[in-house]
């Protein structure tokens, strides 16, 4: 497996059909919140220099990614964190090492532009919290949802 900081456009054709697994796998309330990524603010992340897309790929096919938006901290205006979008690794690929590898990569690239903080967040239907707790994050918060439609 292969780990690298991707671009967008360059990762964009490939992480579609990845998305779409991603979805149907751990969305909830499917039948009124249905997938479509706003591309344009992806891309507007991305021009202002605050998304990072993380890959893994096996013999050049994406295996999975790890997206976060990097930003100072509001509340914090000294520190640079790291925000969980997305996470997500194949089934096929789930075996071995590489979802803690591919979390390690993006950690190393994070630390080395001066990032303070990442904040990874987990469903509680397909936690990994454990992987996380091995690798040093605390569990710190707890979010609800609430589907109004």
């Amino acid at each position: 497996m292969k780990y690298a900081h991707e671009n967008l456009a360059n990762v964009k054709e490939d992480i579609l059909p990845l998305i779409e697994e991603h979805w149907e796998e751990i969305a909830l309330n499917k039948d009124v919140i249905k997938l479509n990524p706003d591309w344009d603010a992806y891309a507007a992340y991305d021009y202002i220099g605050s998304l990072r897309v993380y890959t893994a790929r096996q013999d050049g096919q994406l295996m999975g990614y790890f997206v976060v938006l990097v930003s100072k901290a509001l509340h914090y205006k000294d520190h640079t964190f790291a925000n969980n979008d997305i996470i997500f690794l194949r089934k096929s690929a789930r075996e071995g090492m590489a979802g803690i590898k591919l979390i390690k990569y993006a950690i190393k690239c994070l630390e080395q532009e001066g990032v303070s903080n990442i904040l990874i967040n987990t469903k509680i239907h397909q936690p990994f919290d454990v992987i996380l707790e091995r690798l040093g994050f605390d569990c710190i918060e707890r979010i609800y949802s609430k589907c109004l439609r």
